[in-house]
């Protein structure tokens, strides 16, 4: 052959990496890291990969951050001031003052509607002390005090909710000589549930309010505009007060702003979780004077959707009287909410301090803001607002958010863009190759999410078949091994077997873990855009984690790091700890919420499948962008199977005592327990059944906890087939939550209880106003807490009644429910009804009525019987008891 027809390649040496041969790059990038590392470097890199001890550090790293630092940001209160403390701080909030005051309220017992304790001796407690801040009223400020007493009723949750002579406590502080008509509304009520002292609700807020007042009365600095301090008589019934005043005070058409003040715990910091609606202008005076912040957007909209089993008076203020506010309420150790262990003694110092500087300065500023003058010049849409470990407070209108969504999402996309196009560069790979391969690994992302996913719910609802529900309940901990160590598996599993299987392709493991990398941000950019389209405020969690990882790829990108197999890791971690850190502090604060929340759940909802579905959300948010760093160890598959080990582990744990979910008096077990008479009549209005039983309201799936504990517990009957015959079940069903899941019921037969006076209807008067319509004027009688049911029968239909007209006018299916209670006046409650019969035939009955009663604060009623059931259940049980009737009539 012929020399000149041989060809010969040349290679040129260069220090151009962009002129370097293919070939050559690509022997570059896969070049051991020993040989190139330094010796530091050789400590941790073993051929391209980390070395496998490595990874307990790795992962402990994350675990210490989240024990060092969010939890304790999620937890700091400040400390508290003394009565001493006072000469040197005379303007600020003395936490020891209104411990003192709740003290004195919790010294009452349970304060429920129609009491004495509520109706006399709140009304008590709360003017004596009024009397001590007027003493210390300056000279620049007039203090006005109202006791009103009212009636009324409204639509709450599908039911007529009426009141009569309910209470509240209303006081104004006024700047002297003012002529303002602004005032700004505080408000938090001092009834209880029927077993609960109520510390935490409400009688905390109660107190932080009365301090503040004192603080603003006594000061030389006056108000800009008066501030009315509603203390609410009826919150717990529910919401009836709060009616009564923004309805009917003479004070209510100037409340221009509100601040609500809840509870769902007992303790902790004070989370705002409304907002307005569509009033940025508060979130601005929020930020401006709150000194300890803690507020969420995502708790809002959670809160406004229902996925949280409560409410509070600020949907009776806006709803019925168009007043923007703030909307408050402490959430740390829910557990003893509504429980007879919600007591001052456990309610921390600390609590009180961070909520009376904050309500002091809130006060303050909101009471001076100009905005107060009309309020509905400054109603510019909903906000996006968050607090930073509790440091400080982000803020920003909605629109100012979605453009800030869908900048950072396209930022997001085009840096991924770009480097998976130098990816192709630096492999020297054609580009519709390393797209293709960029959609393999999008797949393989996406495979790993659905894996993650269905493992996580399998394991929760194998949980609940095996009962064993609620295992995590007191030890929380337990959740992150059964659910979270899940997800993280199937999140991990499947890109592991895919890279184990494709060991020899041309791409770097470091490259290939990157291009992962980018996809998940790809796709948390495509679902922070779908959210924001559709009006989700909350994605900002999602925006976030594109924007550090898009500084941390940028960075990469600009030092060449990306290129090296393992160093581009540090840069990544670096910008990945400030939302890792924000991440766990603010879901650290939802479990602490959530968790004692489920226990109130009731038993058709599975708590595991809840718990599992917030663990799939947060270990997507969190662990998406640390997860995938596991494939960068040698061994990574068994250090990812080790995740399974440890949910195995939970497993086992949950089996033993420590898996048990309750404890005496810190995380107990609730159930609502009803001495119960039941009678129905017929036709003729002669009794065709009568029983006596237990009526028992379970709180939470492990009703079977106490199965062979409880006195008579075996003989335990579902009311679900009681519900296919009987109105409403046929049974006294306290307010319109029971209405709402009533067969979830229990009845066990036992003994007669002691009653007092029956709710009892009069049939004042019948007439016939036409030959089809027919008009009842009656009379009610009975105990402070009754209900009626009321169902057409032989095909009449309700026309017309004295009962508030929006069942009827929007068409309501029958039979209707309408709550009645009373506080300090006792009169009959006088209505009447009018319905209609096509059939002209009168000779049949045309309605039953379904009366039930409830002596919610009568003890001295316990039968012995009764007392002997409620000692059977165990130590860990919290059962709320009362005797109650329930007796239909047809007319």
């Amino acid at each position: 052959m012929s020399e000149k027809r041989v060809r010969r390649r040349v290679i040129t040496p260069t220090t151009d990496a962009t002129n370097a041969d293919p070939l050559l790059r690509q022997r570059e990038l896969h070049l051991d890291d020993e040989e190139r590392a330094n010796g530091c470097e050789r400590a941790f890199i073993c051929r391209e990969k980390i070395k496998w001890y490595w990874a307990p550090a790795f992962i402990a790293f994350w675990l210490l951050i989240y024990c060092s630092i969010s939890i304790p940001a999620s937890n700091h209160l400040p400390r508290p001031l003394t009565i001493k403390d006072e000469a040197k701080y005379p303007d600020r909030f003395i936490a020891e003052r209104a411990e003192q005051v709740l003290h004195s309220l919790v010294a009452l017992g349970p304060r429920v509607v129609g009491s004495k304790e509520n109706e006399f001796g709140s009304v008590r407690v709360i003017s004596s002390t009024m009397q001590k801040v007027r003493s210390e009223l300056s000279a620049v400020h007039d203090i006005e005090m109202d006791v009103q007493v009212a009636s009324g009723s409204y639509i709450h949750w599908g039911a007529v909710n009426m009141y009569q002579s309910i209470q509240n406590i209303v006081v104004k502080i006024s700047p002297k000589g003012t002529n303002s008509s602004n005032y700004v509304l505080v408000n938090s009520h001092y009834d209880t549930v029927p077993a609960g002292p109520g510390a935490g609700d409400d009688g905390s807020m109660v107190a932080s309010m009365i301090e503040t007042m004192r603080v603003l009365a006594k000061s030389k600095y006056p108000l800009k505009n008066p501030v009315v301090f509603l203390f609410n008589g009826a919150e717990e019934n529910p919401l009836q007060a709060s009616h009564a005043f923004i309805t009917q005070h003479k004070w209510a058409k100037n409340c221009k702003a509100l601040i609500n003040l809840d509870s769902a715990g007992n303790g902790g910091r004070e989370i705002l979780f409304q907002s307005g609606p569509n009033h940025p202008w508060l979130m601005k005076s929020y930020r401006r004077a709150i000194k300890h912040p803690f507020a969420s957007t995502m708790a809002e909209e959670m809160f406004q959707h229902n996925f949280i089993p409560s409410d509070t008076d600020f949907r009776i203020f806006r709803d019925h009287g168009a007043v923007p506010g703030l909307d408050m309420a402490y959430q740390y150790n829910g557990y003893v909410y509504h429980t007879r262990y919600d007591r001052a003694e456990i309610f921390p110092r600390g609590s009180f301090q961070n909520t009376g500087d904050n309500l002091l300065a809130l006060v303050r500023e909101i009471s001076s803001a100009p905005e107060l003058e009309d309020t509905s010049k400054y109603a510019q849409g909903h906000t996006v607002y968050y607090d930073v470990m509790g440091w400080f407070l982000v803020f920003y209108s909605e629109t100012e958010g979605i453009i800030l969504n869908v900048v950072v999402s396209i930022a997001a996309i085009v840096i991924c863009s770009i480097a998976i196009k130098l990816m192709s560069n630096n492999n020297g790979i054609k580009l519709e190759k390393v797209l293709k391969r960029t959609l393999h690994t999008f797949v393989l992302l996406i495979l790993g999410v659905v894996a993650g996913f269905c493992l996580t719910l399998f394991i929760s609802w194998f949980m609940d078949v095996v009962h064993l529900p609620l295992s995590w309940f007191t030890h929380n901990w337990l959740l992150l091994g059964l659910y979270f160590c899940p997800f993280f598996f199937g999140l991990a599993i499947v890109p592991a077997l895919y890279f184990h299987y494709t060991a020899t392709d041309r791409f770097p493991i470091g490259q290939r873990v990157q291009l992962l990398l980018h996809c998940h941000c790809l796709l948390l950019a495509l679902l922070t855009l779908v959210l924001t389209t559709c009006g989700i405020r909350s994605a900002f969690v999602l925006m976030l984690s594109c924007l550090f990882y898009t500084v941390g790829l940028v960075f990469n990108l600009a030092t060449n790091l990306h290129r090296r197999n393992v160093l581009w890791i540090i840069p990544h971690m670096a910008c990945y700890v400030p939302p890792f850190l924000f991440f766990a502090y603010f879901s650290h604060s939802f479990l602490v919420t959530f968790i004692p929340m489920v226990g109130r759940f009731g038993d058709t909802v599975n708590p595991d499948l809840v718990m599992a579905a917030f663990s799939i959300a947060v270990g997507l948010l969190i662990g998406g962008m640390i997860v995938p760093l596991l494939h960068m160890f040698r061994k990574s598959k068994t250090i990812i199977c080790a995740l399974m080990g440890i949910t195995l582990i939970c497993i086992i744990i949950a089996v033993t005592p420590m898996g048990f979910p309750y404890r005496p008096e810190t995380s107990v077990q609730r159930f609502n327990v009803l001495h119960a008479k039941r009678t129905f009549h017929d036709a003729d209005n002669n009794v065709r059944k009568s029983e006596t039983g237990y009526f028992i309201m379970p709180q939470d799936r492990r009703t079977y906890a106490v199965k062979n504990k409880v006195i008579n517990m075996t003989m335990a009957t579902s009311v679900r087939e009681e519900c296919k015959k009987e109105t409403f079940c046929g049974y006294p069903l306290y307010n319109m939550r029971w209405h709402k899941t009533r067969e979830r019921g229990l009845w066990i037969p036992a003994s007669a209880p002691i009653l007092g006076t029956l709710p009892a209807v009069k049939v004042v008067s019948k007439k016939q106003l036409t030959p089809h319509r027919i008009r009842f004027e009656m009379e009610l009688t009975g105990p402070d807490h009754m209900g009626i049911f009321i169902q057409p029968l032989n095909g009449a239909r309700v026309e017309g009644w004295s009962f508030h007209e929006a069942p009827l006018r929007l068409h309501f299916e029958p039979p209707y429910y309408i709550y009645f209670s009373y506080g300090v006046n006792g009169d009959p409650l006088k209505f009447w009804l009018e319905l209609e019969k096509p059939s002209g035939d009168w000779k049949t009955p045309t309605v039953e009525l379904g009366l039930h009663g409830h002596w919610t604060h009568h003890k001295e009623m316990f039968t012995p019987d009764f007392k002997k059931f409620l000692n059977s259940f165990p130590n860990y049980v919290d059962a709320t008891p009362w005797p109650a009737s329930y007796e239909t009539w047809q007319y």
